[in-house]
């Protein structure tokens, strides 16, 4: 029972970690661009969450509510002012200007806030829990698993079911055609970016509310999300998902074997799906 209840938290830890993956899987599905600051995108979402927590005396929940808003304006911005012009046929160039981003966004939460731990307090629902049999799973734990579940379900709809989607995976399979057919792909990659940056502030409160955060994480969390997206195979919003719930059960099992081994444990499983299948485990191009 005790392995029943490990690989039941390690399922629902991935949820937190389709969290972080499907937010980079927009970006990278519909551009191809590698965001090396996602991660420092998921804790600067935490500290501004924190702060207007703070400052206008709201719930965490309603902060991150008005985060998500300013996410998905800030990657629309973004996109147009900053990354649209290092897009092109030199792939080094948008690798570089997310780079100088990574470094800006953590050197300045540095200087904002300084290395010091912070948390989101949410007060009981921390704790809560639902009891299934002899096993106790934790309210919070569940309810991101369904928000994971619900923007996968959202995307692979937005993607597969709707004009813009099809605007998006035309872009990507072949932009000077698309550009041809009268679709504006800067437009698009605006969108694109305000919903990645969307989904990755829900990953931030999620996040904030697991751990507590420094300034510096942001690099690990882009190594989950970039080890779901390769363990379930680019171009899958559900290979992505899956990804993310086999590296959680990974991890977990990692944990309950000893507790130096728990990260380990994950990137070794990512490096076995990287040798024995390189495309990844349910590859499929939807963008």
């Amino acid at each position: 029972m005790n392995w029943v209840d490990t690989i039941v938290q390690g399922i629902l830890l991935g949820g937190l970690f389709a969290l972080f993956a499907m937010g980079l899987a927009v970006i990278y599905g519909v551009m191809r661009l590698i965001n090396i600051a996602h991660g420092d995108f998921v804790v600067l979402g935490a500290y501004l969450m924190l702060s207007i927590a703070l400052t206008a005396h709201l719930s965490p929940f309603a902060a991150a509510a008005i985060v998500v808003v300013l996410f998905a304006v800030l990657g629309y911005v973004l996109q147009r002012t900053i990354l649209d012009r290092a897009l092109g046929g030199d792939l080094l160039a948008p690798l570089v200007v997310t780079y100088g981003l990574s470094v800006i966004i953590e050197n300045g939460l540095q200087q904002a806030y300084s290395a010091d731990s912070h948390s989101l307090q949410i007060g009981a629902l921390e704790t809560a829990s639902v009891h299934f049999g002899p096993i106790a799973v934790g309210i919070m734990p569940l309810l991101v698993f369904g928000v994971a579940l619900a923007v996968a379900v959202g995307l692979e709809l937005l993607f597969n079911a709707t004009p813009l989607g099809m605007a998006f995976r035309a872009t990507s399979d072949d932009r000077a055609t698309a550009r041809l057919m009268g679709v504006r792909d800067f437009q698009l990659y605006g969108y694109a970016a305000a919903i990645s940056l969307g989904v990755t502030a829900l990953a931030s409160f999620f996040m904030g509310v697991k751990y507590t955060f420094t300034p510096t994480l942001g690099p690990s969390f882009l190594l989950y999300a970039f080890e779901a997206i390769v363990i379930g195979g680019m171009g899958s919003f559900w290979g992505t998902f899956t990804g993310a719930v086999i590296l959680g059960v990974a991890q977990t099992i990692g944990f309950a074997i000893d507790p130096g081994w728990g990260i380990l444990t994950g990137h070794l499983v990512f490096l076995a799906v990287l040798v024995v299948r390189p495309q990844g485990l349910f590859p499929k191009v939807v963008a």
